[in-house]
């Protein structure tokens, strides 16, 4: 699995972060960044200073900071997700401490997925954070369970451009619609495993998707029924409380 180096420098990785955000989730306050990575407003800004002055990020008239020229703009994903963010969180960490184990949050963008939001749990041997990296949609869990919802032609539309092909994918995810989740047995690292379940907007479409992520040497098939049904609950109650407040 891909975990932090021991020897991480935690302001160049709070720098870093900060302009994974801009580029993929901006335009942003800077006391929204200094929530999103826990650290406070006074080194959020001295950060979003450095950025500003290299010019990976910018600063508009209504305070709000921005992707600079030194970032090269991406699909933008859809605008609820800084939303679905705030709704999530509670219950992510609800999740994480009934399992103890890793709950992660994606978006779809495009055939991507970007996760948004991780909650790590405290055992030593775990899944870091993946906030900000962006996989393949089809090879992560909560990927495949918002594919999963597609039509046999959306899909071909979705991957008309890329090697893939769309009515196979289908196929393929036969399995995950008849169980109601998904499973990336090492698909996209390395002794990670994961299950993931959607998250549907107030529209019907799955805006997103909830996933436990763990050392696949933790992993064992008897409680999946058990951890799956916590997956559900959790996501239900963040699509009511996204319906409440749409």
């Amino acid at each position: 699995m891909r975990n932090p180096p021991a020897s991480l420098l935690n302001s160049v990785d709070h720098a870093l972060q900060v302009a994974i955000l801009l580029q993929q989730e901006g335009p942003l306050r800077l006391v929204d960044i200094a929530h999103r990575i826990s650290i406070a407003p006074s080194t959020a800004h001295r950060l979003l200073t450095s950025l500003v002055y290299r010019e990976f990020a910018t600063q508009d008239a209504d305070r709000l900071y921005r992707p600079g020229p030194m970032l090269r703009p991406v699909e933008a994903p859809d605008p609820g997700a800084q939303r679905l963010w705030r709704v999530a969180r509670p219950r992510m960490r609800r999740l994480m401490e009934l399992v103890n184990e890793t709950v992660t949050l994606l978006v779809p963008v495009g055939t991507d997925a970007r996760f948004i939001s991780t909650v790590e749990c405290a055992r030593t041997l775990r899944v870091a954070d993946r906030t900000g990296f962006v996989m393949p949609l089809h090879h992560t869990a909560g990927g495949r369970a918002i594919l999963a919802e597609k039509t046999a032609e959306e899909l071909t539309e979705l991957y008309r451009d890329e090697d893939i092909d769309g009515r196979r994918l289908y196929r393929d995810l036969s399995r995950v619609r008849a169980k109601g989740f998904a499973i990336n047995d090492q698909r996209t690292e390395k002794g990670l495993t994961a299950l993931g379940v959607a998250v549907r907007s107030p529209q019907g479409p799955a805006c997103g998707a909830m996933a436990l992520a763990m050392p696949t040497t933790r992993f064992r098939a008897d409680p999946v029924q058990e951890w799956v049904a916590l997956l559900k609950t959790a996501a239900a109650l963040v699509e009511e409380e996204l319906a409440t407040k749409s």
